[in-house]
């Protein structure tokens, strides 16, 4: 929160770039709405925590006490300005009071370390700082709304005097799913996301799926370091030195077009090149931020982000990155879930389960060879624009489709009970003939089941869980000696759950009777 920007993002200033090493250019001149969507779901989960948190008084060094009364001021200062139109000084003022408190904190660190001493807080308070934090943090996010009902990802940022104003780069996959897994989207906006990204240059048709960033044609060599004849006449300095035919700063080639020095680095280095220029002192001190300016103009290296907009493979250029496609699967799936609880209506689950089964089916598991480049069991890194999927290895993409295969079984565990809601099962997993479940029970000993047509099994925490097709939901424990337990409902009590968990080996079996919703 030192890092937080008013309707921006997360500063990416600290050379601790965000796990997409792809966006790790843009340190130092780029904000990350990215980290905001996920920092508004901790908060979430934050104020949930520490408002039913059985400790009144919870102990923070003296240090990190200071640091937190410090942001908690600030947030509690400007939260006025989350009722109007925010200026670029208000921006400002409300980034230098947080950054502020971030340098004072890391800079008593470093200089003397931690006292040990301690202070107290109770959970009360924490839970109201978070709370607060959350008006900001959501202020910032519904700002960020494109026209197109899509998200920024990635802001830029410029420092000027005393206002930070804004520019923002173009379209992320990862920003849409980041914003589908902060928890702050409406059933309908979930919906309204997804639809634009359908529909967004993200969309690519050949494999059914999403490309990271927008594919585009990369300017060629001499489309490059050119400057536009205006700015060079319009401005003095630049429009003197043509003149003089001057060559130190920039120079024209045999077609009339003007181009930097090509010795230039960086902006630096046409710094020092401005400061050397003696017989046009005056002038330099008049134009030089305007000269650089243009510089930033015609190279933008602001905007840079380095492979992904450089490369036109490795995740990069027309690429499809599969851990993203997996991560938005599994954020359209925790929705579902959030959404039932919230008790949607039907309309707006039903287009999200349209949604879910549109993008699991880009997914190369269910893709053949031919069309998915590879074998569509293996996880591979990416699919470039030119080919089939390339890098295969245990990418993050295995853990996400795990997590929403088990989001389909409809296995949901609340307040300590198991309860299985398949709404997003669908009759097709079921078997159509016998067959043989084996598995490895609580004691590591092989264990077989017989199923039946109309079934399917699983293991929960080494516990087999059969479901049969059913036209009424009942829940029938199995225990070791045989014995069974009854229930109506999908609900298994806190008492068999913690057994399960904790892996007792006190229950045999469960057989969940139950009706599928999708066909």
């Amino acid at each position: 929160l030192s890092n937080f920007i008013p309707e921006t993002g997360i500063w990416m200033n600290t050379q601790r770039p965000e796990w997409n090493d792809a966006n790790n250019a843009l340190v130092g001149n780029g904000v990350s709405m990215v980290t905001l969507y996920y920092l508004r779901r901790m908060s979430s989960f934050c104020i949930e925590l520490f408002r039913e948190a059985t400790i009144e008084h919870i102990e923070l060094s003296e240090e990190i006490s200071g640091f937190f009364k410090q942001i908690n001021k600030a947030l509690i200062e400007f939260e006025p300005l989350l009722s109007g139109e925010l200026t670029d000084k208000n921006r400002r003022s409300v980034t230098d009071a947080l950054g502020t408190a971030g340098s004072s904190y890391r800079e008593k660190i470093y200089r003397d370390g931690f006292s040990g001493k301690k202070e107290t807080v109770t959970g009360g308070e924490l839970a109201e700082f978070f709370a607060i934090a959350l008006k900001h943090i959501d202020h910032a996010i519904r700002k960020n709304k494109r026209q197109d009902n899509l998200y920024h990802a990635y802001n830029l940022i410029s420092f000027n005097k005393d206002e930070v104003s804004i520019r923002y780069l173009y379209e992320m996959l990862e920003g849409q799913v980041a914003v589908l897994s902060a928890g702050i989207l409406t059933p309908a906006e979930v919906n309204e996301v997804l639809d634009a990204l359908k529909w967004s240059t993200l969309f690519r048709r050949d494999q059914y799926s999403y490309l990271l960033y927008p594919d585009r044609q990369l300017p060629r060599f001499m489309e490059k370091n050119v400057i536009p004849t205006s700015l060079v006449e319009s401005n003095p300095l630049l429009s003197a030195l043509a003149r003089e035919e001057n060559q130190k700063i920039f120079y024209k080639d045999v077609d009339g077009v003007y181009h930097f020095n090509a010795g230039f680095r960086n902006a630096a280095d046409l710094k020092a090149s401005l400061d050397a220029l003696r017989s046009h002192e005056q002038l330099v001190h008049q134009e030089k931020a305007r000269v650089l300016g243009i510089f930033e103009k015609v190279f933008d290296h602001q905007s840079f982000t380095g492979r992904s907009g450089t490369f036109y493979g490795f995740e990069g250029l027309g690429c499809i990155y599969w851990h993203m496609v997996s991560k938005l699967l599994l954020a359209i799936n925790e929705n579902y879930f959030l959404a039932l609880q919230h008790g949607a209506d039907d309309v707006q689950l039903g287009r999200m389960v349209q949604h879910y089964y549109d993008v699991r089916a880009g997914i190369g598991l269910n893709k053949s060879p031919e069309v998915f480049g590879a074998f569509p069991t293996d996880a591979y890194s990416h699919t470039p624009g030119n080919g089939g999927a390339k890098q295969p290895g245990m990418t993050g993409q295995v853990k996400e489709d795990i997590i929403s295969r088990f989001g389909e079984l409809g296995v949901v565990i609340s307040k300590g009970e198991i309860s299985f809601n398949p709404g997003l099962l669908r009759k097709s997993e079921f078997l159509t003939a016998p067959s043989t479940y084996i598995y490895m029970n609580v004691v590591n000993q092989e264990e077989r089941i017989e199923l039946g047509a109309g079934s399917l099994a699983f293991t929960l925490c080494q516990v087999p869980v059969v479901y049969h097709l059913s036209t009424e939901d009942s829940t029938s424990i199995t225990n070791v000696d045989d014995s069974k337990t009854e229930a109506p409902g999908l609900t298994i009590d806190a008492s068999s759950s913690f057994q399960i968990f904790n892996r007792t080996n006190s229950i045999k079996r469960i057989d969940v009777r139950l009706t599928p919703r999708l066909h």
